[in-house]
C-alpha cells in the first residue's frame, strides 16, 4: 500500500515555539491515527521562520532558492497539510501568508488541510473562521472540520464541562484529517489517480459528496 505523506507548515518564529508545539502534537495524532489503519506515513515539517528571507527575495524576484522551492514542493505534493500560525494582530502572521503566497493557486485544490493557530488568549480563537478558512477555501482545499486553537493557558488544561480540552481537540482534528487521507485515491503516473478519479467534478471543484461517503460521513 502506498506510504502518505504528511506536510506541517508551522510559522512559528521563535525557538521553541508553541506552534511548533501544536503542530508537532497534530502531526503525532494524525500519524497515530493512521497507524491504527495500518497505513504508513512520512512527517515533515517545514519551519517557515527558517524560510523568512527566502520568502522574501522570492516576493520580490520571482525566483525561488532551493530551500524554498523544496518547502514548496513538499506542501503541494503532500496528502495532507497541517497549517499553523501563530496570531498577530488578530490574523495570521505575515510569514504564513507570505508563503501561502507563493503557492499556484491551484495546487492545493482538493487537498485535505488541518488549520491551527496559537496566541496569548482565547479571545484570538475566531481567528481560526475569520481568517484561517478562508484562505484555504479560496485555495480550494478541503479543509477538516475541527480547527485547533491554542492559548497559552490551555496547555496542560483538560477542558471543562463546556469546552473540550487542547489534547482532545487535538485528538479530533488528528481523527478527521486521517480519515481524509486515508480516503484519497491512490496517485497513479504523473500525479494522477489509479482509478480514472482525479478529486474533482467537470467544473474542477471538489467532490465534496464522494469524499464524505469515502468516510462514511454521507
Amino acid at each position: 500500500m502506498e506510504q502518505l505523506k504528511l506536510v506541517a507548515v508551522s510559522a512559528g518564529l521563535s525557538s521553541p515555539s508553541s506552534t511548533r508545539l501544536l503542530a508537532d502534537r497534530l502531526a503525532e495524532a494524525v500519524q497515530g491515527e493512521l497507524a491504527e489503519q495500518d497505513r504508513k506515513v512520512e512527517v515533515q515539517v517545514v519551519e517557515l521562520r527558517d524560510l523568512a528571507v527566502p520568502i522574501a527575495n522570492n516576493l520580490v524576484t520571482g525566483f525561488p532558492p532551493p530551500s524554498l522551492a523544496a518547502a514548496v514542493d513538499a506542501v503541494t505534493g503532500a496528502d495532507g497539510i497541517i497549517a499553523v500560525t501563530p496570531v498577530f494582530t488578530a490574523s495570521y502572521s505575515g510569514l504564513f501568508k507570505s508563503f501561502f503566497d507563493l503557492l499556484d493557486p491551484q495546487a492545493l485544490t482538493g487537498k485535505p488541510v488541518l488549520i491551527a493557530a496559537t496566541g496569548g488568549t482565547a479571545r484570538h480563537s475566531l481567528v481560526l473562521d475569520h481568517a484561517l478558512r478562508p484562505l484555504f477555501a479560496y485555495l480550494r482545499a478541503l479543509v477538516v472540520p475541527t480547527a485547533v486553537y491554542a492559548a497559552s493557558e490551555d496547555w496542560g488544561s483538560g477542558g471543562d464541562e463546556y469546552t473540550e480540552g487542547l489534547p482532545a481537540r487535538i485528538r479530533r482534528a488528528g481523527s478527521e484529517l486521517a480519515g481524509l487521507m486515508a480516503a484519497r485515491p491512490a496517485r497513479g503516473p504523473e500525479g494522477s489517480n489509479d482509478d480514472g478519479y482525479d478529486g474533482f467534478d467537470e467544473e474542477g471543484v471538489v467532490a465534496f459528496e464522494r469524499q464524505l461517503a469515502d468516510l462514511g460521513l454521507d
